[in-house]
């Protein structure tokens, strides 16, 4: 059945429905754009979406100190996000953990997991996968949020723990209806390999409700890389939401959404591929305002809920020369319930953010069987399921802005957390044996305080904003962390008993310039880790798959650049340039698993209704590794080389509620690996010593959006 439809995504009758689903498209536009010219527009919501920019995106520049804020409806290049990280990966900073088409594992500064604070609609999806073959990250698409906030650094801490890193939100705005009316958002998308997405986004309501829906369908085949070899990484998935609102007054606000979603995958880089990406989520959201003393109340609950299948047979055949010669499968689900309660004070030359979270994610696990004698296989959903792990979070945080003067600020903030986890794990399993677990029923559980302090002057006579702050997380053990290890530091009963909370204080710098026909930033860094979580993967056979979890102290530092100037009416320019460093102090070693030093250079062209853009992105070599070690996901296999890769762009407005995008990525044909990356799988032909899972190379894609 998998197999059928996948091979659906290349089928005449499905070339036959992507062309009548984008006439379906034109068709609309034509006739909305004829309504526009004879009646005027009173929909409040439809205002951000007239007049499409005809312009593709290819760099996100920084929007004010450590703070990036995007649209990720807009085009943009390299060919348009399927999930998270594939978006993120194309702002400053950030990079990506490959092991395919999709699904990828978000890296902020060097930093990965729970280092980053990732939330959808002000909620935790968190996966299930001990190897984070679903990453949080893969359950979002991003087209469906209307906006994407980004905070580099321990610099906020009102949304949730342990984002030593940073803090990444998608979400949702309410919707806002002056009278009865709708608005409309939907696109469509096709490409090299297959590829083909639809969105709908829409929304119907009056001043004193609305209901919306957001939909997408997201697919492609196996892509080819620039020597023109096939790289296993097809995938299909979809997701659905609704949204019912109730806002009888302009100060009120209750929220009531729902959403299911579902996946499959397959990687080159894994031994197993991803057969479901169940998504199950709720949410109960409320507003208001102008309280008297308080000027604003929000509070949000949520339940979500990842069932995620992994197995070798559906999306390939297992490979009979390793050590999963026969069919198997591994299911994982996790069940997270949390909410949050704020309060909002603005007083004369103060505003204070102050509230609670909590958060309760339990996990549980079953797999296949299979009998060498018989050849019967009994899967998954036969057999009953194993909790293996309760995590729990509460928090209390305030964050206190102080306006010295009309140019002077100070920002600071304060957390505190209690975090525990329970193991509920009779054993512990590998590949080549099983052992009683020695902390079965065992929970272990810290007080971990967190705060922030930082200071942003305006200078007086130019439009330049400086600022620096410090900031301190501490951050207690993920699930992955916790449990996917299957040893602990030297001396501990296993991972569980053994790795200590990260401890990480760091300080950030930096400058902001804006003027009307130039944008400017730059901003630095440089921290202390105590106790860093650092995995540890021996080489040996007898040992083959075991990983160790311990702790080391480190230090980190780096920064980002970027600028974006406007060279005449017509012509603009932008660039940005990341880098980050990192070192084991406690080996004398790299810190693994850091990105090279990479640059973005952008040149564009618009008038009128249409635009053209090309994106040269330039990336070093890392020589600075420690082979094998690393995290859950990924380690250091070797050095990596540098390469350059060139694209181009044009896009067209036929009218203020429609535009048309197209481009080509990686136009040379360039075969090329990031150094981030998952080695190929041998069941995939890949050598036994396999090198990284190369990029793709040429790649056509064309898009039209349609708003009204």
């Amino acid at each position: 059945m998998m197999q059928t439809t996948l091979n659906l995504l290349v089928s005449p009758a499905t070339q036959r429905w992507k062309i009548a689903f984008s006439v379906f498209l034109a068709s609309l536009a034509g006739s909305s754009y004829a309504t526009d010219a004879t009646a005027p527009q009173t929909h409040e919501a439809q205002t951000n979406s007239l007049e499409l920019a005809p312009l593709v995106i290819t760099a996100v520049q920084q929007s004010s100190p450590l703070t990036i804020i995007a649209d990720p409806k807009d085009a943009r290049q390299p060919v348009p996000a399927s999930d998270a990280t594939d978006y993120l990966k194309t702002i400053p900073g950030f990079s990506a953990i490959r092991s395919g088409g999709t699904n990828g594992d978000a890296v902020l500064r060097g930093m990965f997991g729970s280092r980053i604070n990732l939330l959808s609609n002000g909620g935790q999806m968190i996966g299930a996968c001990p190897n984070r073959m679903d990453a949080p990250s893969s359950y979002i698409a991003p087209e469906t949020f209307d906006k994407l906030t980004v905070i580099k650094g321990p610099q906020s801490v009102i949304w949730g723990p342990g984002a030593s890193a940073g803090t990444v939100l998608f979400d949702r705005e309410p919707e806002q209806f002056s009278e009865a009316g709708t608005r409309v958002h939907a696109s469509a998308l096709g490409g090299s390999n297959g590829r083909f997405d639809k969105l709908l986004d829409a929304a119907i309501g009056n001043p004193q409700g609305y209901m919306r829906f957001s939909g997408n369908q997201a697919q492609s085949d196996d892509y080819e890389d620039g020597n023109g070899d096939t790289v296993p990484s097809r995938y299909s998935k979809w997701n659905g939401d609704v949204a019912l609102g109730w806002t009888p007054d302009d100060d009120t606000l209750l929220e009531l959404s729902a959403g299911k979603g579902d996946a499959e995958a397959r990687y080159g880089g894994r031994g197993m591929d991803g057969s479901k990406f169940a998504r199950e989520s709720l949410g109960l959201r409320f507003e208001r305002t102008n309280l008297g003393a308080i000027d604003k109340l929000e509070a949000r609950l949520y339940y979500n809920y990842a069932d995620h299948v992994m197995d070798n047979f559906r999306l390939r055949t297992p490979d009979p020369s390793s050590m999963m010669p026969m069919p198997m499968a591994a299911e994982v689900d996790r069940r997270t319930i949390g909410g949050r309660v704020a309060m909002t004070f603005n007083w004369e030359s103060l505003d204070l953010v102050t509230g609670v979270d909590a958060m309760r994610s339990e996990h549980r696990a079953r797999s296949s069987t299979y009998d060498m004698m018989s050849g019967v296989y009994r899967d998954t959903d036969e057999f009953a399921w194993d909790k293996d792990a309760v995590m729990r979070n509460y928090g209390l945080f305030g964050e206190l802005t102080w306006y010295q003067s009309t140019r002077n600020r100070i920002i600071a903030g304060a957390r505190l957390d209690r975090a525990s986890a329970k193991d509920y794990r009779s054993d512990i399993s590998s590949m080549m044996m099983s052992r009683p677990n020695p902390t079965a029923g065992q929970t272990r559980s810290d007080t971990l305080p967190s705060g922030f302090i930082r200071y942003e002057q305006d200078l007086e006579d130019s439009p330049t904003t400086l600022y620096a702050g410090i900031g301190h997380v501490q951050r207690f053990p993920d699930y992955w962390e916790l449990f996917s290890a299957k040893t602990g530091p030297a001396g501990a009963l296993n991972a569980f008993d053994g790795i200590r909370p990260e401890k990480t204080t760091q300080l950030d710098v930096g400058v902001q310039y804006q003027q009307q026909n130039l944008q400017a930033w730059a901003s630095a860094y440089a921290g202390q880790i105590r106790d860093y979580i650092l995995f540890n993967y021996s080489t040996s056979m007898m040992s083959m798959n075991s990983s160790q979890a311990n702790n080391v102290d480190a230090r980190i530092m780096g920064g980002e650049l970027g600028l974006a100037y406007d060279l005449n009416s017509h012509w603009n320019t932008d660039a940005t340039l990341a880098y980050a460093w990192g070192k084991n102090s406690s080996d004398g070693q790299p810190l693994p698993q850091m990105p090279p030093l990479e640059a973005r250079l952008g040149l564009g062209y618009e008038q009128n209704n249409w635009s053209a853009g090309a994106l040269w992105r330039v990336v070093a070599e890392q020589n600075r590794i420690d082979e094998g070690k690393g995290n859950v996901v990924g380690q250091d296999m070797d050095k990596s080389a540098g390469f350059g890769v060139f694209s181009l762009n044009g896009a067209y407005r036929l009218n203020e509620n429609l535009k048309f995008s197209a481009g080509v990525d990686n136009l040379f044909d360039k075969a090329y690996a990031e150094h981030l990356n998952l080695a190929g799988n041998a069941a995939f032909g890949f050598p036994a010593d396999s090198i990284a899972i190369n990029e793709p190379g040429r790649t056509l894609w064309a898009k039209i959006d349609l708003d009204f």
